[in-house]
């Protein structure tokens, strides 16, 4: 059907053709003998009945073919389902052409157009290996932006010489673009190797504005492919860091810059003793008014400042948890744009580590930080290790008269000040203090940690005992110019854990320590005595004059012994 022509223009001519019948029926009645004038109207009417007949065909086929893209257009438009919208596409195109082939390509990331669905007109895939096109037809398509249509490919002086062609014997074939924005994206091919001139001009038409639509369509659901993909590596980043931001061991609070919290981890929470439900959404006023007072002005220094405020500590007090040591870090919390919209808040109870490391000061003035960086509460067991060590005991002279012309309070500050200088003594030279025996004090050198010199150090140890008492005495009156003896020996000794499972003491047990003990009770005012086996290992290196042999208590022979009286 034309382009001028109506469906008014058929109403028309059908009703002058139904006029022209009338007049014609009455004429043969009055006269059955058809005239020449007659047969010659006859003729007329056949001819426009067969032109009615056409443009009617052509009207129809024109109305259903709109009917078809109007029903198509919701069809592909109804599914955002990339494979989906394609396979749609390629089946509808084959019924709308008759076409025995159709094939549908995009353009890929490198600009070259890739087959991503092919169909034929049984509505099925076309096996990958059987997909023979001609390139040149796509081609012009892709560098002209129009549709090409030819009835005979193997005549058409456009193509008749390519080898794809011929080769393939390639007859009927349709190319139209797919256009989005006016940006190519992908052609569609239909083709007919069997057939020529199956294809028209009006079917050029319909293919060119249906692909329009399939290039929406196409473009559409593959933002939303896109946009899926987006979406879910978003929703799996978003898991990741709320695992990351639940197992942070700190609590972490965000609040903004109306200090409302936003959000809020898990650790926070527990440090915090509420539920998620009663901090998010709530200003820190409300969740902390503890110690809100402490810490607001600190939060308006990191807005004003735009700089972070690192290891802020506070104690408060709560009412179910008693005294609380916090430590905190404000930070401001930033945009995309690097914008101020609030400030992050990390927060650690420092409650625990406070009482173990008040626990672990204590430790260390009552055990050798060498020993107390050996304990390990998982692994001890009672008993020992046999272990070469060096022994030194060194006892207050003096103190038992000082004691009983003095009160308990003055005797307990003057001992503590000695017994302070013997254990300062000893750890100067990296020995282990094992103890304090009333007015005494015992070490040991080489345990736990290996001193190949441990002998000398203990010698060491003894002239710097005596170098502080030297030093206390002018700073005591001269009723309190107490002094030392101290006893040497080195041997084998018990290391170990003794006692019970509710009670143990790191200590060292044996003849040697039994021997240091003994001729430290021998020893006279600032006297040093160490035993033949200790004066071998330092004979080179220290001044000492033998010293008469000591009768000491469970030995049966005397214990030969040198005083010790400076280093070469």
């Amino acid at each position: 059907m034309s382009e001028k022509t109506k469906p008014q223009e058929l109403h028309d001519l059908l009703l002058a053709l139904s006029q022209q019948a009338g007049r014609l029926r009455l004429q043969l009645q009055e006269n059955p003998v058809p005239t020449a004038q007659q047969m010659q109207i006859l003729g007329s009417m056949e001819a426009s009945l067969y032109r009615l007949s056409r443009e009617t065909a052509t009207f129809v086929e024109e109305r259903q073919n709109l009917l078809g893209l109007t029903e198509i257009s919701q069809v592909i438009n109804s599914s955002l389902e990339l494979d989906e919208v394609l396979r749609i596409v390629m089946d509808t195109i084959i019924g709308l052409t008759g076409a025995e082939r159709g094939f549908l390509m995009l353009k890929n990331e490198k600009g070259e157009m890739d087959v991503r669905i092919a169909r034929n007109w049984e509505q099925e895939s076309i096996n990958p290996n059987e997909i023979v096109i001609s390139r040149s037809v796509v081609q012009r398509v892709i560098t002209d932006g129009n549709p090409v249509l030819t009835t005979n490919a193997q005549e058409d002086p456009r193509f008749g010489g390519q080898e794809s062609i011929v080769a393939y014997n390639l007859r009927s074939i349709l190319c139209v673009p797919l256009k989005v924005k006016g940006t190519l994206i992908g052609v569609i091919y239909a083709d007919n190797r069997i057939r020529e001139g199956i294809f028209r001009e009006t079917q050029r038409d319909l293919l060119a504005a249906f692909a329009n639509q399939a290039a929406v369509a196409i473009e559409n659901a593959r933002l939303f492919s896109s946009l899926r993909r987006t979406l879910a590596e978003v929703t799996e980043l978003k898991n990741l860091m709320d695992n990351i931001f639940a197992s942070i061991a700190s609590g972490v609070i965000t609040a903004d810059v109306h200090d409302q919290i936003t959000l809020c981890n898990r650790a926070a929470r527990s440090i915090l003793g509420r539920e998620a439900a009663e901090i998010v959404g709530r200003r820190l006023d409300e969740v902390l008014p503890a110690f809100a007072t402490q810490i607001l002005p600190h939060l308006a220094a990191v807005r004003q400042s735009d700089k972070p405020i690192i290891g802020l500590e506070v104690s408060h007090t709560q009412e179910k948890s008693g005294a609380l040591e916090w430590r905190l870090s404000l930070s401001p919390l930033k945009d995309a744009n690097q914008k101020t919209q609030g400030v992050a808040i990390v927060l650690d109870d420092m409650t625990e580590r406070r009482k173990l490391e008040a626990q672990r000061r204590l430790l260390e003035r009552m055990v050798s930080p060498a020993v107390l960086d050996q304990i390990d509460p998982d692994s001890m067991h009672i008993g020992g290790q046999q272990a070469e060590i060096t022994v030194l005991f060194a006892d207050v002279r003096g103190f038992t008269g000082y004691a009983e012309q003095h009160s308990p309070v003055q005797l307990v500050t003057v001992l503590n000040r000695y017994l302070a200088a013997g254990a300062e003594a000893v750890l100067a030279q990296e020995g282990t203090v094992d103890k304090f025996l009333g007015d005494a004090v015992m070490a040991w050198f080489n345990a736990p940690l290996p001193q190949p010199d441990h002998t000398l150090r203990a010698v060491r140890a003894a002239l710097g005992l005596r170098e502080a008492v030297r030093r206390l005495h002018e700073q005591l009156p001269p009723e309190a110019r107490l002094s030392f003896g101290v006893g040497i020996h080195c041997g084998n000794a018990i290391l170990g854990w003794i006692g019970t499972q509710k009670r143990l003491d790191y200590t060292a047990i044996g003849d040697s320590v039994n021997t240091a003990k003994r001729i430290q009770e021998n020893a006279a005012k600032n006297q040093i005595l160490i035993s033949a086996e200790a004066y071998i290992r330092v004979k080179d290196d220290v001044q000492a004059v033998p010293y008469a042999p000591l009768r000491v208590k469970g030995k049966t022979e005397p214990v030969m012994v040198y005083e010790v009286t400076g280093l070469k």
